[in-house]
C-alpha cells in the first residue's frame, strides 16, 4: 500500500524507549497542560532571537508543537526545531548554544535520524536539532498546519492530554497519547493531494 513519505510505523512506547539517550536532565518541569496562552508566539520569538544570536541568523528556527497553534491546550513549554548543517558535530553549534543557557539532554536518533534535544529554562523550551533533511521537522510543521486548521482534531488532541495526564506515572504522558496523534496524521496524510496514502491503521 502506498505510503505518505512523512509516514512512520506507529509505535506505543517511543518516548519509555529513548530514555536511555538521556544524558541530563531540563532546568524547569514542564507542568500541567493548560488553555492557550498568546505570549507562547512571544517566548518562541525570545527564543528564536537567543539562538540566531548565538548561531547566526541564516539558521532555520521554527516553532512547532502544541504551543505553535492557536487554541490548543498545551503544556507551558516552546517547542523549537533547529537545522543545522551536521547535527553529529556538536562543536560547531553546541558550545554556542550551551553558552546562551540551554542544556543538553538527548542524544539520540528519531526516524532514522540523528537528533539532539536541549532546553533552557526561562522561557522553558524544547529545542530539537535536526539536519536539513530530517524527516521529523517535517512532520511537526504537517502537524501544526493540520491542527490550526481542524478544530475537531484539536478538540480530539486536547482530550487525549487529558487522559495521559490522569494515566499517573506509570505510563510516559507521550505515550499515552501517541495513539491519538497517529491518527491525526493518518488523517493529514489521507488528506494532502501532492502525494498518495493508503490508511495504514494502528495495529
Amino acid at each position: 500500500m502506498p505510503a505518505h513519505p512523512l509516514w512512520r510505523p506507529f509505535a506505543a512506547d517511543s518516548n519509555a524507549a529513548r530514555q536511555s539517550q538521556r544524558v541530563a536532565f531540563r532546568q524547569t518541569e514542564p507542568g500541567s497542560p493548560q488553555a492557550y496562552d498568546p505570549r507562547w508566539g512571544e517566548s518562541f520569538a525570545c527564543v528564536r532571537n537567543l539562538v540566531a544570536d548565538a548561531l547566526g541568523a541564516d539558521r532555520t528556527i521554527q516553532h512547532v508543537g502544541s504551543t505553535a497553534v492557536p487554541g490548543m491546550v498545551a503544556k507551558p513549554v516552546i517547542d523549537v526545531d533547529l537545522l543545522v548543517p551536521d547535527v553529529l558535530d556538536e562543536q560547531a553549534w553546541l558550545p554556542k548554544l550551551e553558552a546562551v543557557g540551554f542544556r543538553l539532554i538527548f542524544r539520540d536518533v528519531i526516524a532514522g535520524d540523528a537528533h539532539r534535544q536541549l532546553t533552557l529554562g526561562d522561557p522553558n523550551t524544547n529545542l530539537h536539532v535536526w539536519r536539513p533533511d530530517a524527516v521529523e521537522p517535517q512532520r511537526h510543521r504537517l502537524f501544526v498546519e493540520w491542527l490550526r486548521a481542524h478544530s475537531d482534531d484539536r478538540q480530539a488532541y486536547a482530550d487525549a492530554k487529558a487522559k495521559a495526564m490522569r494515566a499517573g506515572a506509570g505510563v510516559r504522558y507521550n505515550d499515552a497519547k501517541a495513539a491519538v496523534v497517529y491518527d491525526i496524521y493518518e488523517r493529514a496524510f489521507a488528506a494532502e493531494p501532492s502525494h498518495a496514502h493508503d490508511p495504514h491503521p494502528r495495529p
